[in-house]
């Protein structure tokens, strides 16, 4: 079940991230969460969605997620 493959990855993405940037967990089926989701043209379950500083999409990733690309893109934006 890919839901629960995502929880220990974004689990582990929030506590290394903390202090460097926002992790918002959303679910489709809460209001704000659906909106967003069609705002962003989410397909499947999971999603993750990285945002840049403008609130363009700089990464999407659905389903397993990879670590490494989502915190080479995290740290990707981070830079000067």
């Amino acid at each position: 079940m890919p839901c629960l493959l995502a929880k220990p990855v974004v689990d582990g993405l929030e506590r290394d991230l903390q202090g460097k940037v926002q992790v918002l967990r959303l679910g489709v089926m809460d209001k704000v969460g659906g909106q967003l989701a069609l705002h962003y043209g989410v397909r499947g379950v999971p999603t993750l969605v990285l945002l840049d500083g403008a609130g363009e999409v700089a990464l999407r990733q659905t389903g397993v997620l990879d670590r490494a690309e989502v915190m080479g893109a995290v740290e990707e934006l981070l830079e000067p």
